[in-house]
């Protein structure tokens, strides 16, 4: 499809046509705007039926005014977009749940009802896709490996690192992402921590052994994985074999110690279940997922989710929301949320329609259970509203697990007091995130203040330059959204003028390249065309425009900058300032004085948050930049030996060192090097060698 295909609700003829091409089957649908971008994918077991309602007010065939009201304002919004619809059929509506759900994963839509990319909640990661898998903790859920797994995200980052420590001193587990030596194992595979991974001292598969048992761990099978060391344990010590029997006994006994802090307890059944529950502001929804096996509290997860424009605004709590509110499942379960449930503070959200809540925890729980393995989907699933395609739900996790699942709304006794719990720890989370976004809307509002803005800036970048002595000179791009960083948004940038090199250093210049390369696609708003907000190839008033540029310097920085602004004629739409160091004074264009401030107010210290982010990301690329300058500047010297070359010698041996020390024949086991190329190498590292030969 072409860019700036006329949209569906002006071609009457055009959207008669699509809607008429739409079968009466399950499966996908997508709408796409006027430049081929997927807006909003969705799922139905009637393709034509579901896809039709969208545009019935703007055909004039419902009750209301044309356009009036379609399903809510965001919806309306996106409909009013729509140039295109296309559609994948499947032969079951569950298969339509998996596809969509794996399509709103990969394509990210703009009206999607989302879970946000939260940088809050840490995963715990096992990296399946290499031979020695490795266990970390990260905030950023990558999915380039299909077959890496992400359990979480966690609400108590410090539980999952106490558990990942004792995790690692149970079981012998790969401790390094790289060898430490060469040839040698290090102190690790001494102490017992590692099996000796980076000299292959054991197989991929009883290391994979070893991993899947401690995977077991994350998905909620520790009692599982219990039984099965005491029945190893048992076996050993009737085999005589005592030490590995008191090996096993220690893993159990640190099982154990592991399990001994949960709080929460249900009637000792052998079901597992999962409880989810939400929280509501004005803009978002904060939801907890409580993780029950065999009658004991498992694991948190959290999620965050946007939720539809407001109407009417009512304080809700976790009393509002929950059919059924009794005291806790156990007495110790209050320690989960709180002491007592009089220090909720109400939270004043969207008098939301259950059904648009049972929508969002649908979502939820499509994404999560669509990450997970099979054995990790619960027998049963209690939910705080009831899902509007709840038996759908049910039919897939049911096909996905080999066994029954069902969902259930629970009005009263044990099940409804669960969930009572979970909204009541979803209303604490949400009331802290809350106090963190109020604390920074006071820093965006005092620093819009102190800058005459005309509105909250909401986007504002900042740019440091970072070299030593004018040399591996690089500069950095941070982007704060909200007040809080925006790291998807972070850019490097490597210097390109040829007069900055080792021993000539020059940061205005550095600077004013940098801003001209950021913003030399757009043009002014009084350029002709403007008006049809595409402005030199890149859209405008989008969320890459930012309402503050901050420059990492002082008078002499923001002087450059504002001359390559100047000359780009952009210099009345950008607002830019710049903060020195020495005394964090702020700098406006065209002021020889800074302004008058005290270093402590909330919009100062964003600002110097901002600078000291952009620092520290273009120190760390200055940094990698010169170690890789040091690492290949020796390499470079040999005759015959290319770049590509380099990387693979590096990567084979790790370093400098190694490469010397390696014989010719060594040397040949890197891909492409041949006897006459590792001859060279090696008469490169050895030339006292060759003297004594030719002597």
């Amino acid at each position: 499809m072409g860019v700036n295909q006329r949209l569906l609700i002006h071609d009457r003829p055009r959207l008669v046509t699509r809607l008429a091409e739409l079968p009466r089957e399950p499966g996908v649908y997508f709408m796409k705007d006027d430049r081929d971008r997927i807006l909003y994918i969705g799922k139905s077991k009637s393709l034509r039926s579901r896809v039709r309602s969208y545009f019935r007010p703007f055909q004039g065939q419902s009750n209301k005014p044309i356009g009036e009201q379609l399903h809510s304002p965001r919806l309306e919004l996106m409909v009013r977009q729509v140039a295109e619809i296309e559609f994948i059929v499947t032969d079951t509506e569950s298969e339509a749940l998996a596809l969509e759900a794996n399509l709103i994963r990969q394509h990210q839509p703009h009206f999607n009802t989302l879970l946000k990319d939260d940088k809050k909640y840490p995963y715990l990661c096992i990296t399946w896709s290499e031979d020695y898998p490795r266990l970390f903790i990260t905030r950023k859920r990558k999915l380039s490996q299909p077959g890496d797994r992400y359990y979480g995200p966690y609400t108590d980052a410090r539980a999952l690192r106490e558990t990942l420590r004792l995790v690692k001193r149970l079981f012998p587990l790969r401790q390094r992402p790289k060898p430490l030596f060469r040839d040698r194992p290090c102190l690790n595979y001494d102490i017992g921590r590692c099996p000796g991974v980076c000299q292959g001292l054991i197989t991929p598969a009883n290391y994979r052994q070893t991993v899947q048992k401690v995977a077991m761990v994350f998905q909620g099978r520790s009692g599982e994985l219990m039984e099965q060391l005491q029945q190893q344990m048992i076996a050993a010590a009737e085999e005589l074999n005592f030490e590995l029997a008191a090996q096993l006994r220690d893993r159990l006994r640190g099982l154990e110690q592991l399990g001994a802090d949960r709080k929460v307890e249900l009637p000792n059944d052998r079901v597992s279940r999962d409880a989810i529950a939400l929280a509501t502001s004005d803009r978002h929804a904060c939801i907890q997922l409580f993780q029950i096996r065999a009658g004991r509290l498992v694991g948190r997860l959290g999620f965050v989710a946007e939720i539809p424009a407001p109407t009417t605004t009512a304080p809700i709590t976790s009393e509002s929301r929950s059919p059924v509110v009794t005291e806790a499942i156990a007495p110790a379960a209050t320690e989960v949320a709180a002491e007592t449930e009089s220090a909720i503070p109400p939270v004043m959200a969207p008098a939301i329609a259950p059904s648009v809540l049972g929508r969002i925890l649908q979502q939820a729980l499509e994404e999560h259970y669509s990450t997970v393995e099979s054995v990790e989907i619960p027998a049963e699933i209690l939910v705080q509203y009831e899902l509007p395609d709840g038996p759908w739900l049910a039919d897939w996790l049911s096909e996905r697990r080999g066994r029954k699942v069902a969902i259930e709304t629970p009005q009263r006794q044990l099940k409804a007091d669960l969930i009572a719990l979970v909204a009541r720890n979803a209303d604490y989370e949400l009331a802290r995130t809350q106090r963190s976004s109020d604390r920074n809307q006071a820093a965006l509002q005092d620093l819009a203040d102190l800058l005459d803005l005309p509105d909250l800036p909401r986007w504002i970048e900042c740019y440091d330059i970072s070299h030593i002595q004018g040399s591996d000179a690089v500069a950095s791009r941070v982007v704060f959204v909200d007040g809080l960083p925006a790291k998807q948004h972070y850019r490097h940038y490597k210097i390109r003028n040829p007069e900055i090199g080792p021993g000539h250093s020059d940061d205005f210049a550095s600077l004013a390249e940098t801003i001209r390369r950021r913003f030399r696609d757009y043009q002014p708003r009084s350029a002709p065309n403007a008006a049809l907000s595409v402005l030199g190839g890149r859209e405008r008033q989008t969320q890459d425009w930012p309402d503050l540029v901050v420059i990492d310097g002082g008078k002499g920085q923001l002087s450059a900058v504002v001359a390559v602004l100047r000359d780009l004629d952009l210099l009345d739409e950008l607002r830019v300032v710049s903060l020195a160091k020495k005394h964090e004074e702020i700098f406006l264009p065209e002021e020889s004085q800074p302004l008058r401030t005290d270093p402590e107010q909330p919009g100062v210290q964003l600002v110097r948050r901002l600078r000291d982010e952009a620092h520290r990301f273009a120190v760390s690329f200055h940094r990698q930049k010169r170690t890789e300058r040091m690492r290949r500047s020796r390499l470079e010297e040999i005759p015959g030996l290319g770049h590509h070359r380099q990387k693979q010698l590096l990567a084979h041996f790790r370093s400098i060192d190694y490469i010397r020390e390696a014989t010719p024949t060594q040397l040949q086991e890197v891909p492409g090097v041949g006897p006459r190329l590792a001859q060279q190498i090696y008469e490169y590292f050895h030339p006292s060698d060759l003297t004594g030969t030719v002597s």
